[in-house]
């Protein structure tokens, strides 16, 4: 029975064992989740502060993005309006009508006045076209047709008058012209090759005729130009129209800005940018780091004043407590002759009793007390010698005695 009982009870014991030793599911889980939380733990606060710098850093570039855009509009802004308050209006045209007067004999050929016109150089009646102190070339177109008329009139005067706005000439000038020559063969032959378009009307048998008035004109800041009279000194001039043109000429920068238009954009807008920058960068590190320069600086600055007041304060207490102890030196002989008469004529008892009374009062040269008192900054002082009543009369006025008598006059109290 004992045999057949023990394989059970070994069967149980090794069970039991065995279970000890083999772990469980739920022991495995706990592991690993007790592994696993601080790692958890690490990944949410890696991911925290990722997520906080990323959008630190994007909120920063975008107000970097927008700063920039803003400082970029400025810029070209800027340029915008500086061309368009530096360039003058580069070129000018007007047309120009001729009147002349019908009230003389209509059996003469020809006109009764010069052909005469009043052009203004205001644009707007408020801004002048022209501006001041730039050159301008000053021309008149003539279109004037081949007629015998006009081959047979030669040449012929045109006259201009500049005035200001008091109606003063400020400049005269006159240019001749006339058309240009053509033979008869070939005034036939153009006829001929043309003809198609001058009988549909898309050509005419004209001539342009451009007179230079003025090859550099300025006008004057003091005197402005506002207008002009043209004349043509001529009675039998014949004229399909006629304009006035004005074109500057620019030197310099105008002339850069002119005829480089892109480039000058280029640089123009550029400088603008980095000058702006350089703004807003002294800005923002005035206004995060209190500038380039430390205040320090400039509290050290300010403080060095006080200090020379201070130390002016401090040399003028060292004097008076020099006046002060030289005073006393010099009053001590007569306190040392008193107290020493007292000693001989009454003994140590006069002595104990005066040590007693206290350090306060001292006799001067002249028999009167005087009462011993600190000046108020005799702290500041450096090394004041001060010597109080008590010390003297406790046994120290007998050892400076002979030091006393050596370095100041003897008193009345030697003689004897």
């Amino acid at each position: 029975m004992q045999e057949h009982s023990d394989p059970p009870q070994r069967q149980r014991s090794t069970g039991l064992r065995g279970g000890s030793a083999v772990p469980t599911k739920s022991s495995r889980s706990d592991t690993m989740g007790g592994a696993m939380g601080p790692l958890l733990h690490w990944v949410q606060d890696v991911a925290a502060v990722t997520f906080h710098k990323a959008r630190r850093t994007l909120f920063q570039a975008a107000v970097l993005f927008c700063t920039l855009s803003l400082l970029l509009w400025v810029s070209i802004f800027l340029y915008g309006s500086f061309y368009y308050s530096f360039m003058p209006t580069v070129s000018f045209s007007t047309p120009v009508h001729f009147y002349y007067t019908s009230d003389c004999d209509a059996a003469e050929s020809g006109l009764c006045s010069y052909p005469t016109a009043n052009i203004s150089f205001m644009k707007n009646d408020r801004d002048q076209v022209m501006a001041n102190g730039q050159p301008y070339r000053v021309s008149l177109e003539l279109e004037m047709p081949e007629s015998p008329v006009n081959e047979q009139l030669g040449m012929f005067m045109i006259k201009m008058s500049c005035y200001t706005k008091g109606g003063t000439t400020v400049s005269s000038v006159g240019r001749s012209t006339m058309l240009h020559y053509r033979s008869g063969l070939l005034q036939t032959l153009s006829t001929l090759f043309f003809s198609p378009l001058l009988l549909t009307g898309m050509a005419e048998q004209k001539q342009l005729i451009e007179v230079e008035l003025y090859q550099d004109y300025k006008t004057n800041a003091y005197q402005p130009t506002v207008g002009a009279v043209i004349e043509i000194q001529s009675r039998r001039v014949q004229m399909y129209s006629a304009q006035l043109r004005i074109h500057a000429y620019f030197t310099g920068v105008r002339y850069l800005l002119y005829n480089f238009p892109l480039t000058s954009a280029v640089i123009g807008v550029a400088t603008n940018f980095a000058f702006l920058s350089v703004i807003a960068l002294f800005g923002y590190l005035q206004f995060m780091w209190g500038g380039l320069w430390p205040p320090d600086q400039v509290r050290v600055r300010v403080m060095m004043g006080d200090n020379t007041r201070i130390q002016k304060r401090r040399e003028e207490a060292r004097k008076r407590m020099e006046r002060e102890n030289s005073q006393k030196e010099l009053n001590a002989p007569a306190v040392i002759g008193s107290i020493s008469e007292a000693d001989d004529h009454q003994g140590n008892g006069t002595v104990a009793e005066s040590s007693a009374e206290g350090p306060a009062v001292v006799l001067d040269a002249s028999g009167a007390p005087a009462t011993h008192t600190e000046g108020e900054e005799s702290h500041d002082s450096e090394g004041p010698e001060e010597t109080d009543g008590s010390n003297v009369l406790n046994g120290s006025l007998q050892s400076q005695s002979g030091e006393t008598a050596v370095r100041h006059r003897p008193g009345p109290w030697m003689s004897l």
